[in-house]
């Protein structure tokens, strides 16, 4: 069974995830750690827990989501992976980050595709890429289906859903790839969001208004 810890950073309160196999094996998803001691907060987490990092990921390429992307690159070695339809919002990340008081003083190089991939092995277990556009052009999720667990990213948040008015963004592809693609994993799927508290499916199917006003007919997101 794999182990997921939340840590959360930055201004924007953007939750990144450590999700370890029993062997210690651990992937990073979303690193938002931006200060010197964010940076040591994680570390220093990896470190106490024995973990041994294999891969930094994102769901998307949001600046708030890759602040952390770099430190732990050159503090563990490993590679980055991001769908290369986000890769536009990596490269533009230092004039996007100063709009919001961020200071992003290099790039984050992409070494993996996850357009290319259908899943990313952890351990024993892996990740299933599920490609959710509409918060961004090539946002993802990441399904672990042992554990029932959804890494959502800026999709789908509790009662809630990501927002649409960004570059990139998209009203009607976001709600195809929660209607279409999330919703049908299964109610008891727990979701780990970008931001704000973890939900399940099923409280998201009865609670959720963006959800509900579609399943209800009151609104159709294909128009």
């Amino acid at each position: 069974m794999i182990r997921i810890d939340q840590l959360t950073f930055n201004p924007f309160q953007e939750n990144t995830y450590i999700v370890s196999a029993p062997n210690g094996d651990a992937v990073i998803i979303d690193a938002g750690n931006y200060s010197a001691g964010e940076d040591r907060k994680i570390t220093e987490f990896i470190g106490a827990n024995g973990l041994k990092p294999v891969l930094t990921l994102n769901t998307h390429g949001h600046v708030d989501h890759i602040l952390g992307v770099n430190h732990l690159k050159e503090t563990y070695g490993i590679p980055f992976a991001l769908h290369r339809a986000d890769n536009f919002l990596v490269e533009s990340s230092p004039q996007h980050g100063a709009l919001y008081g961020f200071q992003v003083p290099a790039v984050p190089a992409v070494d993996m595709d996850l357009s290319a991939v259908e899943s990313v092995p952890l351990g024993d277990t892996h990740l299933q890429v599920i490609h959710t556009p509409g918060h961004t052009p090539g946002h993802v999720c990441l399904f672990e289906p042992g554990s029932r667990s959804l890494f959502c990213g800026d999709t789908v948040f509790r009662e809630s859903i990501g927002r649409t008015d960004l570059p990139g963004g998209d009203y009607s592809w976001i709600m195809k790839s929660i209607l279409e693609k999330i919703i049908p994993l299964g109610d008891d799927v727990t979701l780990y969001p970008g931001h704000g508290p973890k939900t399940t499916i099923g409280h998201e199917v009865l609670y959720n208004p963006f959800i509900v006003e579609v399943l209800n007919g009151d609104v159709d997101y294909r128009s």
